[in-house]
């Protein structure tokens, strides 16, 4: 079967985190939601139906079979088998929501879905409506994910210089450990392959981090909290999620948080997850151009790809920091940063393109990965449509 997923209205909703991918690109709980229905359909063949000015990088690819899938919905072995149970011209319906379709490739290609049978879901799904839904969800995620990676495997064994708490750790081979508090009677610890976690180091669970990501020396981590692909985090942390490659290597506190791919955050910065009155959080929403009332009483900070703090960097509750943005010097800038910005509390100015590009390919080169002329295509869109708003 060839398996094709579309953002629908939650690539809007899910900015400035969908800005640079696809919905189904974004990391909750262990995994990505690519790879979780990977897992969940046995099979790794996807492809994308998204914004236009992503389709280079990730393209489509039509058959004359295809099902397409919600790629801001959740899966589960329930919603998995009636994926795979879909016959043609059939679709899967949850709130008058489109979760999965089976459609031939005119039926995609013209938009024609007149005449599809509906079938509704009456089970509750997981989906992702909102940014700050990633880190609400990502205690059950990880759950869920870790008996998925976990499941018939053995761990590797942790050394007698650690002290452990619970038994519900999984090591990947290659990962190291040593003289670390792991405490997992509050939830599963997942060390991923050739990850390491220094000495020193209190984790309490759910907690995950995946291929070679780092905890630097006396990292203290509350669950449930993500670290993506070779990130390297220090300081203290509390239910948040590093999607890949993102950099909090020192003191500070980060927490109710979603950070991007790319990301640097300077030594001692810090976030307020918690406001003073004790009320809600309005946060930015890309969708309204407003800010909206999250219902959270707790929400830190939401970061899009390949922006940076300097040091000593304060964020207030609920911050969102758009794409390439470039943040500094004292007091509290303002809650809402568009993408391309440089400059603190004291005001902004426009990063300009071609200077993003330069750090882009230095920061990684420094991992080994290209910043590409597809990379380029989209940092100018994302670019074009920050500056023509402001």
């Amino acid at each position: 079967m060839n398996y094709i997923f579309f953002d629908g209205f939650a690539h809007v909703n899910l900015l400035p985190l969908t800005f640079t991918k696809p919905v189904s690109e974004l990391r909750v709980g262990i995994l990505t939601i690519k790879e979780k229905w990977s897992k969940y359909l046995s099979t790794e063949s996807f492809s994308y139906m998204t914004d236009e000015y992503l389709a280079e990088k990730f393209p489509v690819k039509i058959t004359d079979d295809n099902v397409i899938i919600n790629g801001s919905v959740l899966p589960s072995n329930s919603l998995a088998s009636k994926v795979k149970d879909l016959q043609p011209n059939q679709r899967l319906i949850y709130n008058e929501m489109v979760v999965a379709a089976r459609l031939n490739e005119n039926q995609i290609k013209t938009g024609d879905f007149s005449g599809l049978e509906s079938i509704d879901i009456e089970e509750g799904l997981d989906i992702l409506t909102k940014t700050w839904d990633l880190f609400k969800k990502n205690d059950s995620e990880l759950r869920k994910d870790f008996e998925l990676l976990t499941s018939g495997k053995t761990s590797k064994a942790l050394n007698s210089t650690n002290t452990v708490l619970g038994n519900n750790i999984f090591v990947e081979e290659g990962a190291k450990v040593n003289c670390a508090i792991l405490n997992s009677e509050s939830g599963p610890i997942y060390i991923g392959k050739d990850a390491e976690i220094m000495e020193g180091s209190v984790i309490r669970g759910p907690f995950a981090m995946n291929e070679g990501a780092v905890l630097k020396l006396s990292t203290k981590i509350y669950g449930a909290t993500t670290l993506g692909p070779y990130c390297k985090v220090g300081g203290e942390v509390n239910n948040s999620i590093l999607q890949g490659y993102s950099n909090k290597g020192h003191d500070g506190f980060l927490g109710n948080s979603v950070i991007g791919e790319w990301c640097n955050l300077g030594a001692d910065t810090n976030n307020s997850n918690l406001k003073n009155n004790y009320g809600n959080i309005k946060v930015w929403d890309y969708a309204s151009n407003d800010y909206v009332n999250s219902g959270l009483q707790f929400c830190g900070l939401i970061m899009g790809d390949h922006s940076k703090t300097g040091i000593n960097t304060m964020l207030n509750t609920g911050t969102v920091v758009g794409v390439n943005s470039n943040i500094f010097g004292g007091g509290f800038p303002k809650k809402y940063i568009p993408s391309f910005s440089w400059g603190g509390a004291d005001g902004f100015t426009t990063f300009k393109l071609e200077k993003s590009y330069e750090v882009s390919e230095r920061m990684m080169e420094r991992r080994g990965v290209e910043f590409t002329e597809a990379d380029k295509k989209i940092m100018r869109h994302i670019f074009n449509f920050t500056t023509s708003k402001n």
